[in-house]
């Protein structure tokens, strides 16, 4: 059997720590230094989740400029500030951030109901046709790496070792591809 847990990084590696999990996966920067990782051959793209009505819509990329006048919904973790500040060219301070989340599904609930645009990573929140939101990336844009950790030091069970040979496999194919 597999459980899937669902949380940001420091609700992840928590349940590392505790022994909770066996493996969890991170996206963007973190601190690993204590966990063993395989980094996935994907990358994560930044952007803004939007009404679909909303003028901003209409554009395929937004500009650090577009930004600095909306009202945005952020992810709490400190490490995403860091990464965007430099992304933006000027202080993430400077955003008009009207609130934040751990989970985007919350932010897009709050971005469906007219509250701000939400700063999230592209195909975590439907934007199908049947959506009334829309995904547009930051440009230039801005990719966030993903990474399976786990444990150092860690005994796993069968399964775990056929799942993480299996993972390591798909890994060094894709890179080879």
């Amino acid at each position: 059997h597999i459980q899937l847990f669902s949380g940001n990084a420091e609700n992840v590696t928590e349940r590392l720590d505790k022994g909770l999990i066996d493996f969890g996966v991170l996206i963007g920067s973190a601190d690993i230094q204590k966990y063993d990782f395989l980094s996935l051959p994907v990358r994560d793209v930044w952007g803004v989740l939007m009404r679909k009505d909303s003028p901003l819509a209409a554009r395929e990329a937004l500009t650090p400029q577009d930004l600095s006048s909306l009202p945005l919904i952020v992810s709490s973790q400190a490490l995403v500030q860091n990464e965007l500040s430099g992304w933006l060219g000027y202080s993430f301070d400077q955003l008009s951030v009207v609130a934040s989340y751990n989970l985007v599904y919350n932010a897009s609930l709050m971005v469906q109901e007219g509250c701000g645009y939400a700063l999230t990573l592209d195909k975590l929140v439907s934007t199908g046709a049947d959506s009334p939101l829309c995904f547009r990336p930051l440009k230039p844009q801005l990719e966030a790496p993903l990474m399976v950790i786990w444990k150092k030091y860690t005994t796993f069970s069968k399964t775990a070792c056929l799942f993480l040979n299996r993972l390591r496999e798909v890994c060094s194919e894709q890179g080879r591809g």
